[in-house]
């Protein structure tokens, strides 16, 4: 298929470019005087030239902005200016007849002045400040609570050394508290050798070492009493009977431990006479049943007999009435019963008091 042939084109015809008069400089090379513009009423009249003819008042031509469609060459490297051009009559912000617009907006960003500026600035120093302030006192604060525990600390370790090693707080009198049958001043006298002894520094081990000599201390206790005063309190044994040995008779407590031996038996305390040695069960089980009787019946007993832990007999005087008390179980309650039987019928009556059941005693 055949392509058209295009339609002839129209000519194009150029218009004729006519020339742009400036009236201002119409004005400006033909000056009129002013005697001769003056009228008879003294107004000043200008004459119209022949150039106004085609062309409007100066006031009354309007401008538009223009802009160029393309960038030259020069212009990329810092030429011409991308701005619009407006007409020299016509500013931005301005009206016409060049006072300034009330109604035009500002280009860009609020004008700021010096003041604003200088407050500003005054404003960060204070916030600058007050952040400094508020980071130096919690710094000052803790430094405070580490010199102050730190203070703390090397008083109570220089207070220690003061107390253990000064002899501000040594040894100078020893008391000795609770005994009955052991000399005071033979205790301290074994003590002696704690005096100048910084009260910190006083050694238990040495203590023990000393009071050990003694047999009649069972327990003791020692108390500093600053700044010179070392206080021993001793618990001592209760005697419960006298043993016969080779070496005479000794005084025993409940366990068995031997407090003295002389060569008379001591008055006052009961002999025994049990099967096996001393600390074995059957002696034991004997020394707790004289520790359970009530004080005014243990005066009483002369003689604490037992083969076996569980048949231990008393013989009272001076009418050697017995008490079968059996094996050391229920002693509180045994001494109890036994006590409400001897109101009932004294032993000046009774041959045997049976204990040995103490919710069902026998009397005969």
């Amino acid at each position: 298929m055949r392509r058209p042939d295009p339609l002839p084109q129209r000519p194009r015809v150029e218009a004729p470019v006519e020339p742009v008069i400036d009236p201002v400089e119409v004005i400006a090379d033909e000056p009129v005087a002013i005697e001769d513009a003056l009228s008879d009423e003294g107004e000043l009249s200008v004459p119209e030239a022949d150039a106004f003819s085609d062309f409007a008042s100066v006031d009354e031509i309007d401008t538009a902005v223009i802009t160029p469609l393309r960038r030259g060459r020069g212009e990329a490297s810092g030429g011409a200016s991308e701005d619009p051009i407006v007409a020299a009559s016509q500013q931005a912000g301005s009206t016409d007849d060049g006072a300034p617009d009330a109604d035009a907006e500002p280009d860009g960003a609020t004008a700021v002045g010096w003041r604003d500026v200088w407050r500003a600035a005054r404003a960060k120093r204070k916030a600058l400040r007050r952040e400094v302030r508020r980071f130096t006192g919690r710094a000052r604060r803790r430094r405070l609570v580490w010199i102050v525990s730190l203070s703390a600390l090397a008083a109570v370790i220089v207070g220690s050394f003061v107390v253990a090693y000064s002899p501000l707080f040594a040894v100078q009198k020893i008391t000795i508290a609770g005994t009955t049958s052991l000399d005071p001043a033979a205790v301290t006298d074994a003590l002696s050798d704690q005096i100048g002894t910084p009260l910190a520094l006083v050694s238990d081990s040495a203590i023990k070492a000393a009071l050990v000599t003694f047999p009649a201390v069972e327990t003791y206790t020692v108390q500093a009493r600053p700044p010179h005063e070392l206080v021993v309190t001793i618990v001592e044994r209760t005697p419960v009977g006298v043993v016969q040995t080779d070496a005479g008779y000794s005084l025993v407590d409940a366990a068995g431990v031997v407090l003295s031996t002389t060569p008379e038996p001591p008055a006052g305390y009961p002999a025994f006479e049990v099967a096996g040695g001393l600390g074995e069960r059957t002696f034991l089980s004997a020394g707790m049943v004289m520790l359970s009787i009530p004080a005014s019946i243990r005066t009483s007993v002369v003689k604490v007999t037992a083969t076996t832990p569980a048949d231990v007999t008393l013989t009272l005087a001076p009418t050697g009435t017995q008490i079968i008390w059996g094996n050391a179980d229920d002693s509180q309650i045994k001494a109890a019963t036994l006590e409400k039987a001897m109101l009932a019928r004294p032993i000046d009556t009774v041959s045997v008091y049976d204990v040995s059941s103490p919710t069902a005693i026998v009397m005969r």
